[in-house]
């Protein structure tokens, strides 16, 4: 089975840390960056190809429903799945109106995120235990 190469997008230094080490316990995935910011996001997805691009919304300069439509707007871009504490209807709906292909609250990220991976992508996502 191939690997899933992964984009993470926050201004969240511990976040990106968090999710990065969560991530890397599955043997399908590889996270292959992280961005701070939006314009730092449309750098790395040109450098990097990645298969997936997990993006937050509120993040200074440009947000993330501004780089996910550029993301989206380009030739082949990558799956983009919206993953942020903000977690409205409102947020859902622009989120999908722009492109993004699922939507997962932060608060959700431990149950929600590999089952979205999972239908998004078709790829199994199984973070793997410590113990």
């Amino acid at each position: 089975m191939r690997s899933i190469r992964i984009l993470l997008v926050d201004d969240s230094y511990h976040f990106l840390q968090s999710a990065a080490e969560f991530l890397n316990k599955d043997p399908n995935i590889t996270v292959a960056g992280c961005a701070t910011s939006g314009r730092e996001a449309l750098q790395q997805v040109s450098e990097l190809m990645p298969d997936l691009v997990l993006m937050d919304l509120t993040m200074p300069g440009m947000d993330g429903f501004e780089a996910t439509q550029r993301i989206k707007s380009r030739a082949g871009p990558p799956h983009v799945i919206i993953l942020t504490l903000c977690d409205n209807p409102e947020y859902r709906i622009a989120a999908e109106e722009i492109g993004a292909d699922g939507f997962v609250a932060k608060s959700d990220f431990a149950t929600e995120l590999c089952p979205m991976i999972d239908r998004v992508l078709g790829i199994p996502c199984r973070p793997l235990s410590d113990s």
